[in-house]
């Protein structure tokens, strides 16, 4: 739905009007009627009228055609500011050296254009969303990637795995019978060992010194005869 509002000979310099037009094209209706209440220009007001017009007009056709519309929707599609008439309105202005110069005061049509279909993107929102679309399809490969790298992991430490495995249980059957076979020999020589200590006594030594003794002295007499 599109309703269009004109103000026309309207006091004023279209000059200085566009520059307050300028700042409620593309702009909601109710952000543009904030806008227009706090801007310190002359045009303001008119254009505020103007606008308020418009969205009247909008309301009205479309209760006219039994369409359902909220007026917050709207929003400014176009709008301009034409040059008008001079008529009736040309002064003198004192000049130095008592000359004059003539002067031209304008009159200016101020157009006004609401709808309520979808607006249209800005440069600025239509850039935002190819930088976000770049930045997914950069990220979308490496996360692809990065499962992957974990997937082939466990299979490396599997494979290093199975041969550790086998290289411990036959060294384990090798040690474990050679131990025995030691353990038993080591056995049998301490208990020989702790016989030989037995048989060794302190006493034992101690019957064989007398003997000695004896023997020695037979030898000394031999010798002497």
């Amino acid at each position: 739905m599109e309703a269009i509002a004109k103000t026309k000979h309207l006091k004023g310099s279209p000059r200085k009007a566009r520059l307050v037009i300028d700042m409620i094209r593309g702009v909601n209706v109710s952000r543009a009627l904030s806008i227009l209440k706090f801007t310190d220009k002359r045009a303001a007001d008119p254009i505020a009228k103007t606008l308020q017009s418009a969205i009247a007009n909008a309301t009205y056709l479309a209760e006219k055609q039994n369409i359902a519309i909220d007026p917050d929707d709207l929003w400014v599609k176009t709008c301009f500011v034409d040059m008008g008439p001079t008529k009736g309105r040309k002064r003198m202005r004192p000049a130095p050296q008592g000359r004059a110069y003539r002067e031209q005061r304008h009159y200016c049509h101020i157009t006004i254009m609401v709808t309520s279909e979808e607006q249209p993107k800005t440069e600025k929102e239509l850039k935002g969303e190819a930088a976000k679309a770049k930045r997914a399809a950069e990220g979308a490969p490496k996360k692809a990637k990065a499962p992957a790298k974990k997937a082939e992991a466990p299979k490396k430490e599997k494979k290093a795995a199975e041969p550790k495995v086998e290289e411990v249980e036959t060294p384990v059957t090798e040690t474990v019978e050679a131990p025995v076979e030691n353990l038993q020999a080591k056995g049998d020589a301490e208990v020989a060992d702790a016989k030989n200590v037995e048989t060794q006594t302190p006493a034992a030594l101690n019957e064989t010194k007398p003997a000695d003794e004896a023997q020695q002295k037979i030898n000394e007499d031999l010798e002497r005869q």
